[in-house]
């Protein structure tokens, strides 16, 4: 018996059909959000002069810390929005590399 599971994201601002989930970090805690393409971008365009003057953050030293999602931690997609939000380029298919899982699993741990 063969078996077709599909997963639908919802915006979760207005309840319409979602294109993307986005993490994002503050204080200390980790977030993610998923939104339709023009919430994504709303959120990107709001937080862009703050991001402008701020610092990034290595990998080895940060503040988010996990705030236990319940999602197992090699997730792809928790791991290409954190690689993409975080300035990492990472395709949006296929094989995540190992660098860049290895990076989130540390920025996950600290």
């Amino acid at each position: 018996m063969a078996q077709k599971v599909e997963v639908t994201l919802v915006d979760d601002l207005d309840g319409s059909e979602a294109t993307q989930t986005v993490l994002f970090a503050l204080d200390g805690k980790t977030y993610e959000i998923d939104l339709n393409d023009a919430h994504a971008a709303k959120l990107r365009e709001d937080l862009a002069p703050f991001l402008g003057a701020a610092r990034k953050t290595s990998g080895g030293r940060t503040t988010a810390r996990r705030m236990g999602t319940g999602k197992p931690a090699n997730d792809t997609a928790a791991i290409r929005a954190w690689a993409k939000a975080t300035g990492l380029e990472v395709n949006d298919r296929g094989r995540v590399p190992a660098d860049i899982k290895e990076a989130y699993e540390k920025a996950q741990a600290a």
